[in-house]
């Protein structure tokens, strides 16, 4: 099994368009879509593939049940729909989206698309962060319309998609890490120009927004992790953003220096 080496062995799987977290379009229903394609039925998902060998479609299908668990066993219950089309091209169609060049999947209002030559890329480990990662968002409606900040919505979609992973922390956030070794700690928690395709340390906002709710799950339990989606940390957590960003900054020197 292939073990990725930092985040940027699994970073093509995420997307945050326009701000929002996820495409607002939503594709054909499943039977309307590809005459040709190959539908999985399982008790609480459904896998999509077009032209795509069946031994692949099989074992997208086994990460989705995988990935559905992680995520109802934290956050709530979640019936995926998986698509899986023929080319990279035909994804960018069915999401509404630009270019995604390096990206493994998206997420819709409703569904996941994976991007197939992205997806290619990644490691067995990676695959099932991806998927979890994104069938978190469509779990949780992302940003909610711009009602949660993105370093928490990201954050907590990796951080239940690496729930499960078995990988150390120096691992997953290998770029944040080295800056941090190096004395350079972020002064703030990333916003949403942090995560725009191509940003110079796109890698380390992820991270650092992993860290956030890592910290978040690690000193007040992970169940107020949960209620803060959607709230606020002085509502949740009884801190103003000063003191969370100064814990925040605290618990990366601590995990990563």
């Amino acid at each position: 099994m292939s073990v990725p080496q930092g985040r940027r062995a699994v970073l093509a799987g995420m997307l945050a368009l326009a701000g929002a977290g996820l495409t607002a379009g939503a594709a054909p229903l499943p039977e309307d879509l590809w005459p040709d394609g190959a539908v999985l039925r399982g008790e609480h998902y459904v896998v999509v593939g077009h032209r795509v060998p069946a031994d692949l479609l099989d074992d997208l299908a086994v990460r989705a049940e995988r990935a559905r668990r992680r995520v109802a066993a934290i956050w709530g219950p979640v019936r995926p729909v998986i698509l899986f089309p023929e080319t990279d091209a035909e994804a960018e169609a069915l999401a509404g989206a630009g270019a995604t060049g390096g990206l493994a999947a998206m997420a819709t209002a409703d569904r996941v698309i994976i991007l197939p030559g992205g997806y290619a890329r990644l490691s067995e480990i990676g695959r099932d962060v991806v998927i979890t990662h994104e069938l978190t968002h469509v779990a949780t409606g992302a940003t909610r319309g711009g009602r949660v900040p993105m370093w928490l919505s990201e954050g907590f979609a990796d951080y239940v998609g690496y729930a499960a992973s078995g990988l150390a922390v120096r691992t997953v956030a290998a770029e944040l890490a080295a800056e941090v070794r190096a004395g350079v700690l972020p002064a703030r928690l990333p916003g949403p120009a942090d995560f725009a395709p191509g940003a110079v340390r796109l890698a380390q906002a992820y991270e650092e927004a992993w860290l956030a709710c890592r910290y978040i799950a690690g000193r007040y339990g992970e169940r107020t992790l949960v209620r803060l989606y959607g709230s606020d940390v002085g509502t949740v957590l009884g801190l103003t953003a000063a003191d969370f960003t100064a814990g925040w900054r605290d618990y990366l020197r601590k995990e990563l220096g």
